[in-house]
């Protein structure tokens, strides 16, 4: 008896650091994708607040007064696609085991965050002589963005899906009226829009390897410990 009560109070010993390690993934999952989703909110109200400066949306009157009132699902859709994205890219890594070719730090993700304004603020302020020469323009800029903060196969496949992704999606919305462009092109959305959203791809990919990276050292380091 006392054997058995002694295996069976050995037992949640053995059980819990398991449990354990389980409930802290799911925290740290529930945490990264907290601050994605806020990553995605933010980017979403400055970009937007870029493009309607420069009047290149349009929504309708009798629903827009300020930034804030208009299209106030649009900020919460790219908060929710900014934390999938952010999730799929280091699940994406570990899954194909492709070793990061770049030193990952903050200042490079904060550095790759400006650079991605920049590429939208040169979208909404500079004038080109043509849509052809700002895609081509932009499209460079965001497969250099690319080439400097990333270099994976599966962060520039990734980035080319959802891209086209978004760009159907945006769309389908062209057509329900539920937005529209001042000087639509190509189906009525812009050229250069797939160039945005994959520089938005790699950017927010960034962002969640990163904070997938420090979850990784904190658990290397309890391990190590224990």
């Amino acid at each position: 008896m006392a054997e058995d009560s002694s295996l069976s109070g050995g037992a949640p010993m053995h059980r819990g650091p398991y449990i354990s390690m389980i409930t802290n993934r799911t925290m740290n999952l529930l945490i990264r994708a907290a601050m994605l989703f806020m990553v995605g909110v933010f980017l979403a109200l400055v970009l937007n607040l870029l493009q309607v400066q420069r009047n290149v949306t349009l929504f309708p009157p009798d629903v827009i007064s300020s930034i804030f009132s208009s299209a106030w699902w649009l900020p919460p859709c790219c908060g929710t696609a900014a934390a999938l994205i952010g999730l799929l890219y280091p699940c994406m890594d570990r899954r194909l085991g492709e070793p990061h070719k770049l030193k990952r730090e903050w200042s490079n993700v904060m550095r790759c965050v400006a650079v991605f304004v920049g590429i939208n603020h040169a979208s909404a302020k500079v004038d080109f002589a043509n849509n052809v020469q700002l895609s081509l323009t932009l499209a460079a800029l965001s497969v250099g963005l690319w080439w400097t903060f990333d270099r994976s196969r599966s962060g520039f496949g990734l980035g080319v899906i959802i891209a086209i992704l978004a760009t159907l999606a945006t769309q389908l919305l062209v057509y329900n009226g539920v937005f529209q462009y001042t000087s639509p092109d190509f189906l009525y959305i812009r050229s250069w829009l797939p160039c945005i959203f994959f520089a938005g791809v790699i950017t927010v990919g960034n962002i969640g390897r990163q904070l997938a990276l420090y979850e990784y050292k904190v658990s290397q380091e309890k391990t190590h410990q224990d």
